[in-house]
């Protein structure tokens, strides 16, 4: 495949549209899992999906222009799976599984299209919301992160000439690449992409996972997003979400059923799936919570994700639960995705190493980072931290905790019931910069 000139690809097109999503496919592998259980399971619940910038100091509607958003979401509006890939997601192996997706699911999804969706503006942000059907609703998600995001970048360069680009972009490829030799002095460790919410765009992603593809060879596992994947002839990696929980939690009818919620999506998800997919997410409402109350059957499970606790102390706790639960941790597997820089994840690496089994999902500071990069003094390319979660599930407020504060997403009251119910033991604060 020839390789793109993103400098040059910047500056010189002419389109009166240059779609930043031109795929269905182009979102994580989780979703898709996700959406054929929720598909199959909660066909009638409806969920509303908000987009959320925790970092106020940016004022997104002032950086990007409204219409170009509208633009770029009507034309995502108009995407439709095709034959192609309809016919690798059928004929693919995942996980060691074939046909990890059901013909009936294969057939609705080939009719999908993401539904409508409200945008505002209210003290320099957008409110962007997705209202419907779960299984609707849901794939917005990263599509919508991925538009902003990328409109952010271009409204960043705009009115750069293209030496000016020609050097950005030199410098982030010498960035990148000295990463890259980083992880090659540790050839056990195992990475993959998780950059596309945060993404500085499609185009640099791609050039990102290529270079890791290229670099480390296979030591990289592969992509998230199913797109890359497939043109690239890596595996689709990704297992579950936190919205499941958080659904389940918003639609409890009482605290048995609340405190039930996050073991019961994990049951339906071994139904479904099982195997290699068996990929613990803990901290929708606090790690230590979740492992209190943890039936036995979870320590059988391959693996936990501690996605907001500091890698080190987080994996130290869930190591020291496998083994009061009698499991060796040398057979489970830690899988780390928290804002990683390469640094912290060879510090890791280098920590649980002959320990435990271990992951990498190198997300926001693989594919969005332009610190130092540019000639010049530019706004608006350092990234920020933007989410689209879930709020809403059949009329009822959905929360997420986790177990740095500052990411507590959810109405005030309700955040503030869930912490009294599920208390907050092991909560760090940290900054939250991706």
């Amino acid at each position: 495949m020839p390789k793109t000139d993103i400098a040059r690809r910047v500056y010189n097109h002419t389109w009166k549209l240059d779609p930043i999503v031109r795929s269905l496919l182009d979102t994580d592998f989780y979703k898709l899992l996700m959406l054929q259980m929720i598909w199959q399971l909660y066909p009638d619940v409806d969920a509303t999906f908000s987009l959320i910038n925790r970092t106020k100091t940016v004022r997104l509607a002032d950086e990007i222009d409204e219409q170009e958003l509208r633009d770029q979401l009507d034309h995502a509006r108009g995407l439709r799976f095709t034959k192609k890939e309809m016919i690798w997601l059928a004929g693919n192996s995942f996980y060691g599984r074939t046909q990890i997706f059901s013909p009936e699911f294969l057939a609705w999804l080939a009719k999908f299209s993401l539904p409508e969706y409200e945008l505002s503006r209210r003290d320099g942000q957008f409110e962007l919301t997705f209202r419907g059907r779960w299984a609707e609703t849901t794939m917005w998600e990263i599509p919508a992160l991925a538009i902003i995001n990328e409109l952010r970048s271009r409204a960043a360069m705009k009115g750069l000439g293209p030496f000016t680009l020609d050097v950005l972009y030199a410098r982030a490829k010498a960035k990148m690449w000295s990463k890259v030799e980083q992880l090659r002095e540790h050839p056990n460790l195992r990475i993959s992409d998780f950059g596309t919410r945060r993404r500085h765009s499609f185009l640099w992603q791609r050039w990102c996972v290529e270079a890791l593809k290229e670099g480390i060879g296979p030591s990289f596992t592969g992509s998230s997003n199913v797109l890359l994947a497939m043109d690239n002839d890596l595996e689709a990696v990704g297992t579950n979400a936190h919205e499941l929980p958080m659904v389940a939690a918003a639609l409890a009818r009482n605290d048995r059923e609340l405190a039930a919620a996050p073991y019961k999506v994990l049951q339906d998800w071994n139904q479904l799936y099982g195997g290699n997919l068996l990929i613990v997410l803990p901290d929708a409402f606090g790690t230590a919570a979740f492992l209190r109350e943890a039936p036995d059957w979870v320590a059988d499970w391959t693996g936990f994700r501690p996605d907001s606790a500091p890698p080190i102390e987080g994996g130290e706790k869930i190591i020291a639960w496998w083994k009061k639960m009698g499991r060796d941790p040398r057979e489970k597997l830690l899988i780390f995705s928290d804002g990683l820089d390469v640094d912290t994840i060879i510090r890791t690496y280098c920590h649980f190493e002959g320990r435990v089994r271990m992951s990498f999902g190198w997300g926001t500071n693989l594919t969005n980072d332009f610190a130092g990069c540019a000639p010049t003094e530019i706004n608006g390319l350092n990234p920020i931290s933007i989410v689209c979660k879930v709020s809403e599930a059949n009329g009822s407020p959905a929360v997420k905790l986790s177990d740095n504060p500052r990411k507590a997403t959810g109405d005030p009251a309700e955040v503030e019931r869930y912490l009294k119910f599920f208390g907050t033991e092991d909560f760090v604060e940290q900054s939250v910069r991706v």
